[in-house]
């Protein structure tokens, strides 16, 4: 699968303290995913270090050196080898490579906005070189990771492999019913935002109901999530961050209609003479305060139309946006940072795409709840034809996804 988001965005105001409209080609990534008897293998190339080099206007949005604008995710963004084998009613997989760490909820790349939630640092681990082993017994999912604790600096930045297996994290998901999937997880990640070591360190949890059900002309999706990050110096407490997140999406005949309310605290660091741009690495080992940001979001995505191979979802987004002072304030105020403390941000774009969608990213082998075990998808769709349930090392699932049905086509993201 290939895909590419042309997009405008108005953010009003934003860092300089007035309105700016930007355009740009979003999310630029190529997925495949390949699998041969036990073997299996998962790729994500994704290209906005070529086209979102300054960021992407997204207020409130942090990390890895940005501020108010999401920052260009590496290239590869996975690329994870493994096996996958079911034996005496257990469904075992270990996978290994560079990717998502067991933790939290799913990447906000697959799921029904654009713009990303203020708590993606919060929300998940990603691009580390992993080490992951999972098990499942019917509905219960286990999962466990090692990994290197730094995070990218620069699009074309490669893993401290000298620092694997200084970080872990584990998560348990249970499936109750079909299309609800419940987890918990916890991380402790070595200073991931001083490559050499000596930074803050974070302990992290999270706790995740997802729900996802799909018929023949309707699909339905809910997310609830609360995740909490604290900073610690050399065991110490310094900062605690936490994140309530709640999304939910109807599509019919095509239309999705999506809307996402979510309250973040976000760590406030020295800024340079760029407003959208923080040291890397911080200078300092504390940050200036803590601000609290609740977004409102709405979505509205039009059917999709085909030309060829290639689709196209035309879509807008909206969102309103209010900030304030958090736990501690320290000395960050609103008012003078961005000249109010309400603000709207306004996008519209089309999604492009080739090939059939992946609807999960993050969760490999056995963890996969959509793939893992014949019969039990949260919703995997019938394929159209036998023909390809017969290949050689796919499932009736994985067939359903790679090639789809009417219902996919007319409500897949």
């Amino acid at each position: 699968m290939a895909q590419a988001i042309p997009l405008v965005t108005r953010a009003d105001p934003t860092a300089t303290r007035s309105a700016l409209s930007e355009g740009y080609l979003s999310q630029p990534i190529v997925m495949a995913h390949a699998s041969y008897n036990a073997l299996r293998a998962v790729g994500t190339l994704d290209l906005e270090g070529l086209t979102l080099d300054r960021g992407e206007l997204s207020t409130g949005g942090y990390g890895e050196g940005y501020v108010d604008r999401r920052h260009p995710h590496a290239y590869v963004h996975e690329l994870l080898v493994g096996a996958q084998a079911t034996r005496a009613g257990f469904d075992g997989s270990v996978f290994v490579g560079r990717g998502f760490a067991p933790f939290g909820s799913d990447d906000p790349m697959m799921r029904p906005f654009e713009k990303f939630p203020v708590n993606h640092h919060l929300a998940q681990v990603l691009e580390r070189a992993v080490g992951i082993v999972a098990l499942r017994r019917g509905p219960l999912i286990g999962e466990f990771g090692l990994f290197n604790g730094d995070e990218p600096l620069t699009p074309t930045s490669s893993p401290n492999l000298r620092r694997f297996g200084d970080s872990w994290s584990a998560r348990v998901t249970a499936l109750p019913t079909s299309g609800l999937e419940v987890s918990g997880s916890f991380a402790r990640v070595a200073s991931p935002e001083v490559r050499v070591g000596p930074g803050l360190d974070q302990h992290k949890a999270s706790v995740v109901a997802r729900f996802s059900r799909e018929t023949s002309n309707a699909w339905r999706y809910a997310l609830l999530e609360y995740a909490r990050t604290g900073d610690h110096n050399k065991g110490t407490l310094t900062t605690t961050l936490s994140s309530m997140l709640g999304e939910a999406a109807y599509c019919r005949t095509g239309v999705i209609v999506a809307g996402r309310l979510e309250r973040t605290d976000r760590p406030e660091e020295e800024q340079l003479l760029d407003p959208f741009h923080t040291p890397r690495p911080s200078t300092d080992l504390s940050n200036l305060g803590v601000s609290r940001w609740t977004v409102l979001t709405g979505s509205i995505s039009a059917p999709r139309a085909h030309v060829g191979f290639v689709s196209g979802r035309p879509f807008v987004e909206v969102a309103r946006i209010a900030v304030g002072a958090g736990t501690p304030a320290g000395i960050f105020n609103p008012e003078f940072r961005y000249g109010a403390s309400r603000m709207w941000m306004l996008s519209a774009g089309i999604r492009l795409r080739a090939g059939p969608a992946h609807t999960r990213m993050g969760r490999y082998g056995s963890a996969d709840s959509d793939m893992s075990m014949e019969g039990m998808g949260t919703h995997s769709p019938k394929p159209e034809s036998d023909m390809m349930t017969n290949m050689p090392g796919m499932s009736r699932d994985q067939t359903a996804r790679s090639g789809g049905s009417s219902a996919t086509s007319k409500c897949t993201i």
